[in-house]
C-alpha cells in the first residue's frame, strides 16, 4: 500500500531531532520537506543581511542532512503549498508555529483553508518551552515582570517536555515541482568581503548547534553568572543564532542542562532561556511591540535627529572605546556580546538621545541572531520603555563598564587596534591620557582615533532632563 504524502514545512525549525512537526509528518505518512522563501509578506519584516548570511548555510546544512532532497521554493506559503498539495497529491501539511504577529495570522487563514478543503493541517510548539498564552497570572493576565513570569509562572507550569530523537524511518517522497530552486538560488547572500568575513565566524546547522552546546556547558558554564559579563572570555554559550533558526531546540538546552549537577551557573543559565520566553510573551501579547513604546509616557520623549551621531554609531566610530568596540564586533562578526549590547544600547538612547528603534532596526540588519521578540523587547528595556524596563535614569557609563568588565583590554584592543599601545589607565578614557602617552601609543586623536561625540558627563545630565520634562 502506497504511504499518504504530507508536506513538512520547514520554517525555524531548521533541524531533524527534536522537531514535533516532522516527527508528526513522518507518522503520517512519505514526507515532501519544504522551506519557503516569503518575499514581500504582507506585514512582514524580512531577514536582515546577517541572518539572510546564517540561513544560506542553515539551509545548506539543512539540505545536506535531507540527503539534498529539500524542496526550495520562493513565493506565498499559502499558494506555493496549495499548489504542491495539487501536483503531488498531498493529503497534508504540518508545521512548527512561529510568533510574529503576521505570521500567526498568515497560519490561522492558511489551516482554515486546508481543513475546508480537506487537507490535515497540524502545527505544533518546536520553538519555545511553554506557550505564551500557557505562562500567565491567577488571574489570566500576562506576566510584565520577568522574575514573577520566570519563577512563578514558567517554572511552576508544566515541565518542558522531552527532545524527540530523528524520526525513523523517514520516508521522503522526491517530487518535480515548478519554481523549485537551490540554496544559491535564493540569493541569500552577495560577494561582498563582509559577507565571507561573517559566514566565517561561524559554523552552521545542527551538528555545529550541537557542538556548539555541549563545548559550552564543557568549557564554559562554569563560573556563568560571573563570567558572562566579561566579553573578552568564554563565557557565554553563544547559541542564540542557532536556536534562532532552530537548528537546536530550547528543549534540547533545557534537557542538557537537566543532566549537570544544579549550580548558580546552571540556575542562572536556564534563566536566560526565560528571558526569551518572556521576550515572545510580550510580543505574542502586544502585537506592535516592534514600534510602539509599551509605556506610553515615552510618546513624547523628544528623541533628538542626527544623522552624523547615528553614522558614528553604527561605524564604531563615537570617540568612546568601549562602544566603538563593541558595534565593530557587530560588524565584523554578525553579533555582540550581551554586556556590550547594553552598553551600545544605553549610549545610543541616553547619551546620544536617538531613538531606539533607530537602533533596533540597524541590530536586525547587522546581527546573525536577529529575533524580532527578543530584538524589540531587549531595545524597549534599555530605553526605559518597555516591560520590566531598565529605569530611564539608570545611564550605564561606558569608561566604568570598560574598565570593569575588560579591565586588561583584550576585548577592547581586538577590535580597536588603533589603541592597542595605550596602557590601560587610558584606553577607555584616551582623551584623558598626557600628550606624550599618547604619542607613544601611536594615537593622535581626531585623526588616528575620533575626539568623542559628546561629553558623557553633559550627555547624561541632558538626558535626565529629557526625561524629567517628559514625565
Amino acid at each position: 500500500m502506497t504511504a499518504p504524502v504530507v508536506i513538512h514545512w520547514f520554517r525555524q525549525d531548521l533541524r531533524l531531532s527534536d522537531n514535533p512537526a516532522l516527527t508528526a509528518a513522518c507518522e503520517a505518512g512519505a514526507v515532501i520537506p519544504l522551506y519557503i522563501l516569503n518575499d514581500g509578506e504582507r506585514g512582514a519584516r524580512e531577514h536582515g543581511g546577517a541572518a539572510q548570511n546564517w540561513l544560506h548555510h542553515s539551509l545548506k546544512a539543512l539540505n545536506k542532512s535531507l540527503k539534498g532532497q529539500l524542496l526550495i521554493m520562493r513565493g506565498d506559503p499559502a499558494v506555493v503549498i496549495k499548489n504542491l498539495l495539487q501536483e503531488a497529491g498531498g493529503t497534508g501539511v504540518f508545521w512548527n508555529r512561529c510568533y510574529e504577529p503576521w505570521r500567526i495570522e498568515h497560519d490561522a487563514h492558511l489551516k482554515s483553508e486546508l481543513e475546508e478543503a480537506g487537507i490535515t493541517a497540524k502545527s505544533f510548539n518546536g520553538l519555545l518551552l511553554w506557550e505564551p498564552w500557557q505562562v500567565s497570572k491567577p488571574d489570566g493576565d500576562p506576566y510584565k515582570v520577568f522574575t514573577p513570569f520566570y519563577r512563578k509562572g514558567c517554572l511552576q507550569a508544566s515541565e518542558p517536555r522531552k527532545p524527540l530523537p530523528v524520526p525513523k524511518p523517514m520516508q521522503l517522497h522526491q517530487v518535480t515541482a515548478n519554481g523549485a530552486l537551490s540554496v544559491d538560488e535564493l540569493k541569500l547572500i552577495d560577494n561582498r568581503p563582509w559577507s565571507a568575513q561573517v559566514s566565517n565566524c561561524w559554523r552552521h546547522g545542527e551538528q555545529a548547534a550541537q557542538n556548539r552546546l555541549y563545548a559550552f556547558l564543557d568549557n564554559g558554564i562554569s563560573n556563568y553568572k560571573e563570567g558572562r559579563n566579561s566579553p573578552a572570555l568564554m563565557h557565554t554559550s553563544r547559541l542564540s543564532p542557532h536556536l534562532h533558526f532552530g537548528e537546536i531546540s530550547p528543549n534540547q538546552i533545557w534537557s542538557a542542562l537537566n543532566m549537570h549537577e544544579e549550580t548558580r551557573d546552571i540556575d542562572h543559565f536556564r534563566s536566560e532561556l526565560g528571558w526569551r520566553e518572556f521576550s515572545y510573551s510580550l510580543l505574542f501579547h502586544n502585537p506592535t511591540l516592534p514600534q510602539i513604546n509599551l509605556n506610553t509616557k515615552f510618546d513624547s520623549f523628544p528623541w533628538v535627529s542626527d544623522d552624523q551621531r547615528l553614522l558614528a554609531w553604527q561605524k564604531g566610530q563615537t570617540g568612546i572605546p568601549i562602544v566603538d568596540a563593541g558595534m565593530r564586533e557587530l560588524w565584523q562578526t554578525g553579533y555582540m556580546h550581551n554586556r556590550l549590547r547594553m552598553v551600545v544600547g544605553s549610549f545610543l538612547v541616553k547619551n546620544l538621545l536617538l531613538d531606539w528603534r533607530l537602533g533596533e532596526a540597524w541590530f536586525w540588519d547587522c546581527l546573525v541572531d536577529a529575533d524580532l521578540a527578543n530584538n524589540c523587547a531587549s531595545w524597549q528595556w534599555i530605553a526605559g520603555c518597555g516591560a520590566d524596563a531598565a529605569p530611564y535614569f539608570r545611564i550605564f557609563n561606558p569608561v566604568l563598564q570598560g574598565e570593569k568588565f575588560d579591565g586588561h583590554g583584550d576585548y577592547t584592543r581586538r577590535f580597536l587596534p588603533e589603541l592597542k599601545e595605550l596602557p590601560d589607565k587610558y584606553l577607555y578614557k584616551p582623551w584623558e591620557a598626557p600628550k606624550d602617552i599618547l604619542q607613544d601609543a601611536g594615537v593622535v586623536l581626531g585623526e588616528t582615533y575620533p575626539l568623542p561625540i559628546v561629553d558623557l558627563k553633559k550627555s547624561r545630565d541632558e538626558a535626565l532632563r529629557a526625561f524629567e520634562e517628559t514625565k
